[in-house]
């Protein structure tokens, strides 16, 4: 299983918001360089980049920032945030992501997204399946749909999408532990490879994450808080 800290942004510093709530911004350090060349220092290969100032404006806005980890690490990384053009993504891939993750496009454009599904292949683009209550949101966890999670999971699969990465956002940023039973019924549901995100609070997480199935894991606050060491997460990828 992956183990992949984020780094979300928001005016080219690193915060974290709990549930997806922009007044609740935090931030924890004001050069993300400097926070992914220390996850890289001690093992990580992955890092998700999530640009929250292009989620709410509806393009992408921190893509300096991206250039910048692409060039000074060899972290696979994987961006999402504001993605809704063919220039935006021109502009992630060219600024050094290794996959993007597309999410509010996915369910307000769906044609557009089977194209560049089709036309980068699927193996580059993550579907992002953010829930409350099972429904999927958009607009940086802003506006709710009418989609249930798992129908827009299969909806994918049946375009190619096999990478999904779910969070459910009551419990982003909280620290009181995954939807683990969500995650179950996901995987037995849709066979996808699945990545769990939100509410991971200590390292006992991470390893039931990978017990149940999940083929990666991504890890915010807890790290930022210092309830997940580095050196745990070293261990994990040693063992792995």
């Amino acid at each position: 299983m992956k183990i992949i800290p984020a780094i979300d942004i928001i005016d080219g510093k690193c915060v974290r918001l709990s549930k997806g709530d922009y007044d609740t911004k935090k931030i924890y350090h004001e050069n993300p360089v400097e926070v992914a060349k220390e996850f890289e220092s001690f093992g990580v290969k992955f890092l998700h980049l999530v640009d929250l100032d292009g989620a709410k404006s509806q393009h992408i806005v921190n893509q300096k920032v991206l250039e910048s980890i692409a060039k000074e690490t060899s972290l696979q990384i994987d961006f999402g945030g504001g993605l809704k053009t063919q220039e935006d993504i021109k502009i992630a891939f060219g600024s050094g992501a290794t996959q993007i993750t597309v999410g509010s496009i996915a369910i307000q454009n769906p044609e557009f997204c089977y194209k560049i599904i089709n036309e980068y292949g699927a193996e580059k683009i993550i579907l992002g399946a953010d829930c409350e209550n099972r429904k999927i949101k958009t607009s940086g966890w802003l506006k709710e749909s009418n989609k249930d999670v798992i129908d827009f999971i299969l909806d994918y699969k049946n375009k190619g999408i096999q990478n999904v990465i779910c969070t459910d956002i009551a419990r982003d940023g909280m620290l009181e532990g995954p939807a683990t039973d969500l995650y179950k019924m996901i995987l037995n549901e849709t066979s996808i490879q699945l990545t769990a995100s939100g509410g991971i609070s200590n390292i006992k997480d991470v390893y039931k994450m990978k017990e149940i199935g999940c083929s990666g894991t991504i890890i915010g606050k807890a790290i930022y808080e210092g309830k997940i060491k580095l050196k745990e997460i070293q261990k994990f990828i040693e063992n792995a």
